[in-house]
């Protein structure tokens, strides 16, 4: 308890000093957690933007036909997985290239069937659906905005498919709502109905064409993808990840990590030195008072530790100042900073790095005091009273 209350004593008698270094350790902390978290934020932003509301996972049939035939075994092999509990939602797909077929006009198109009590934890439909209702019985169909406004239908309207494979064959559908997905291309082609009735086009009925998969951790899905094709393997699947197929987002993720780690050590080396040389000066400055208490028969090793325990009260105080005005900060950007009354980045604040951050300061700070803790050790008591 010793050095403690030494060590306290000499902070409160150098309060000018002391305040500047606890300012200079915040700054850094709170620009480490800044940079760290707006950085991340925009990481998941963008992998959500990208792939949020799509497949992490894709499992196809790997053979000529490219249909799965073994439904509920395959559902059930993934459910018993050891990879279940890290997966979000399961959902099989039906799919088919299809002639779109009006009174005025025909045009190529891709038909997706869904099971919805399961792709709506998948795919976002109901925040795109900006007219009408979700398809609830056989030939029903969704249509995109720009495929709307091409054919000119509107909801209750008719029309009709054609698979290429079955030319002769056509599907009357009935217009039942329309989505904007925010993608004009998707708005233009795809059509969006329940597993049966895609089923019933392509005449496959019981079969799926994919199973999709979203997983709770994004950036687990390649690992979650080999555990899942290696208890897979020897039956005729092939398995895709998001990851795998986005190699080009990965490497600027990749980029935009490192320069964040750059940065943050960059920060606390600055921190780390400024501490080192204002415990310098401190120990200067209080060479006749370190000479009597050496001189009343404090040890050398007691010394050393009034300078590590300044060390680690300025680490602490710093630390938990700069993790505040971080915060601050990234919570003032992500309220300030906004696009049509959306946040332009929204915050996702990750405990675990504001803790690491503060630990490395809190770390640097007790290094820092290291030099100034032996110097402190080394003096000479005589020395120290007789040149103070």
């Amino acid at each position: 308890m010793l050095p403690l209350k030494i060590a306290w004593r000499f902070l409160v008698s150098s309060k000018g000093q002391t305040i500047l270094i606890l300012l200079g350790i915040a700054i850094g902390v709170s620009v480490q957690v800044f940079i760290g978290l707006l950085i991340q934020s925009l990481q998941i932003s963008l992998v959500d933007r990208t792939i949020g509301s799509s497949s992490h996972i894709t499992i196809q049939a790997d053979r000529e036909d490219p249909v799965i035939l073994q439904t509920d075994q395959l559902l059930q092999t993934i459910e018993k997985s050891a990879i279940f509990p890290e997966l979000k939602a399961v959902s099989p797909v039906s799919e088919t290239p299809v002639f779109i077929k009006t009174g005025k006009s025909d045009q190529s198109g891709f038909m997706r069937g869904f099971d919805f009590q399961r792709a709506l934890s998948v795919y976002e439909f109901m925040n795109t659906l900006v007219e009408g209702d979700l398809p609830s019985k056989e030939n029903d169909v969704l249509i995109g905005t720009d495929l709307k406004n091409e054919l000119g239908l509107k909801v209750g309207d008719t029309l009709n498919v054609t698979v290429p494979a079955f030319i002769l064959g056509q599907r009357p559908l009935t217009v039942t709502g329309v989505f904007d997905s925010g993608i004009a291309s998707l708005n233009r082609s795809w059509l969006i109905s329940n597993l049966v009735t895609v089923q019933n086009i392509i005449r496959k009925p019981t079969t799926y064409s994919s199973i999709e998969i979203q997983v709770k951790d994004v950036f687990s899905a390649d690992t979650l993808a080999e555990t899942l094709q290696k208890e897979l393997e020897g039956k005729p699947f092939k398995i895709k990840n998001w990851k795998a197929e986005n190699q080009q987002l990965l490497s600027g993720l990749t980029g935009q990590t490192i320069s964040s780690l750059f940065i943050q050590v960059f920060v606390m080396i600055s921190v780390a030195l400024a501490i080192a040389s204002v415990l310098i000066i401190s120990v200067v400055q209080k060479n006749r008072q370190i000479g009597i208490l050496k001189a009343m028969g404090i040890k050398d090793s007691t010394t050393s530790m009034v300078f590590l325990t300044q060390g680690l009260l300025l680490g602490i105080g710093g630390a938990v100042l700069g993790v505040i005005l971080g915060l601050a900060l990234s919570w003032s950007f992500a309220t300030f900073a906004v696009s049509d009354g959306e946040p332009v980045v929204p915050l996702v604040i990750n405990y675990s790095f504001v803790l690491l951050s503060a630990l490395i300061a809190i770390i640097s700070a007790l290094v820092a005091s290291i030099i100034p803790a032996r110097k402190s050790g080394t003096m000479s008591p005589i020395e120290v009273i007789r040149n103070g």
